[in-house]
Formats: C-alpha cells, sequence, structure tokens
C-alpha cells in the first residue's frame, strides 16, 4: 500500500482457511471498507498454503488474515514462516479461537489477532489498524 490509507484507491487483503465458511465470516465482518480512512477493500481468499505462497509471492497482498486452526496447515505456523521468509513481509492478523492463545500469535510473529466467534467490530478494527500501520511504515528497499 502506498501514500497514506485515505489516497489509496484500493488495498488487496488475503484471507486463509480451509473453511469458506470462515473466510466468509471474516469478509462479512470486515466489509469493504472498515474505517473512513483506509482504502477499499479487494478481497483474495485462499483455501490451501500454495494459494497463500502464490499469493504473498506476487508481492500484491497488503494485509493477509490466517485462521490459526486451518488444516491440514494452521495459520499460526504459516505466519510465524512468512514473517521468518519475506523480507517486506505484509501485516499478518491470525483467527483464533480462544483468547488464551494470543501468546501463539505473538511467537508467530502476527501483528494482531482475530477472535472467534468473529466479532465485526473487533475485527474491522484489527484490519483497519493493521492497515493504518502498513501505510505509515517505512519501506524497505531492496
Amino acid at each position: 500500500m502506498t501514500g497514506s490509507p485515505s489516497n489509496s484507491a484500493s488495498v488487496v487483503v488475503l484471507v486463509y482457511s480451509q473453511d469458506p465458511a470462515v473466510r466468509t465470516a471474516v469478509r462479512t465482518a470486515v466489509g469493504r471498507r472498515p474505517a473512513p480512512d483506509v482504502p477499499r477493500i479487494d478481497w483474495v481468499e485462499c483455501a490451501n498454503y500454495s494459494q497463500v505462497k502464490d499469493q504473498l509471492d506476487s508481492g500484491d497482498i497488503d494485509l493477509a488474515i490466517f485462521d490459526g486452526d486451518a488444516q491440514p496447515t494452521g495459520g499460526v505456523g504459516l505466519s510465524r514462516q512468512f514473517k521468518n521468509e519475506i523480507t517486506d513481509c505484509p501485516p499478518i492478523l491470525v483467527i483464533l479461537l480462544r483468547e488464551v492463545d494470543r501468546w501463539l500469535a505473538s511467537w508467530a510473529q502476527a501483528d494482531g489477532v482475530i477472535l472467534r466467534p468473529i466479532d465485526p467490530v473487533a475485527a474491522g478494527a484489527a484490519v483497519a489498524g493493521a492497515l493504518r500501520a502498513t501505510a505509515t511504515a517505512i519501506p524497505v528497499i531492496r
């Protein structure tokens, strides 16, 4: 995402879960614009590891949301992997079932969490906060 959030036409947010109901719940809860000061969201849905890897390798993803309970590859492990492998990794939010598992998201170097059941206000705030942080971050020059 370039410039300030309000100056960009749209951002691309990836949501990963093997369960289509989880992907739909995230998209429905967050919507197309979670806050007036962030750009419109173009959603990319991924159901497996290779789709996630291909999308992140493209460099077009501004934010990723991973289901921590996805099978066979969980979002917590993916977060840690991509944060360690991608130099300019986009922010990652992990969907967790239990509040007490926030430490797992920290271990995975995730930028935040969304708890189940997915609350639209909390999910929207988490996504908007991650997009705002990206807009103000200093870019990595390769």
